[in-house]
């Protein structure tokens, strides 16, 4: 029993490695948005260095997951989900999965425009998977221009271009699965790279 916080500490290194791989992040990347050394982030991954709460924390906003996930600590009785959006290109993405790596699920809304948006498809690795919750969403996919309403769903692959937008200047409320590449587009743009609106 005494072992235990040790135990839960050294897998740490192991789960903020398997983190950035996924992520598809590099070392020095990384060190760039966090400020931490990359020589630090290197030693904390191998288990070399020491856990602080004051390394932890910059990891944690960067790969957008609870601390508690970074430490493995046990999930407490308290029912409720604390969900944190994310506004990303003009449109507001709620996170309602929190595994890393893997397929993703949000709930993205689409403010209402009192201009009509001019699309701009993009492409990227992935799969995207969505539903209509609210609202009536425009979709382009390829060559297809298509308006979906409420009930209605659509799945594609993203390497075709593709673009999500309101048909009607209306909110649009969705509920989408990104593939890892889909997530990583959408939500974790590099550092240097500009943000592309999918």
């Amino acid at each position: 029993m005494n072992g235990e916080p040790e135990d839960a500490l050294g897998s740490v290194g192991p789960r903020l490695r398997v983190l950035r791989r996924e992520r598809g992040i590099t070392l020095a990347a990384l060190a760039a948005v966090t400020g931490v050394s990359e020589s630090t982030l290197s030693r904390l991954e191998s288990g070399r260095r020491r856990v602080t709460l004051e390394l932890l924390l910059p990891l944690a906003r960067t790969y957008d997951v609870p601390l508690d996930d970074l430490v493995g600590a046990p999930r407490t009785g308290d029912p409720r989900i604390h969900l944190k959006p994310i506004r990303r290109f003009g449109m507001v993405f709620v996170p309602l999965s929190h595994r890393p790596g893997g397929t993703r699920a949000f709930k993205v809304i689409i403010p209402a425009s009192p201009e009509p948006l001019v699309p701009t498809p993009q492409t990227h690795e992935g799969s995207e998977w969505l539903y209509v919750l609210n609202g009536r969403l425009r979709l382009l996919v390829g060559e297809r221009d298509l308006v979906l309403s409420f009930g209605e769903a659509a799945e594609f692959d993203t390497t075709l271009p593709h673009w999500l937008g309101s048909a009607d200047g209306g909110a649009v409320e969705l509920l989408v699965l990104f593939g890892p590449q889909g997530t990583r587009a959408h939500l974790h743009a590099g550092p240097g790279r500009a943000p592309r609106r999918d």
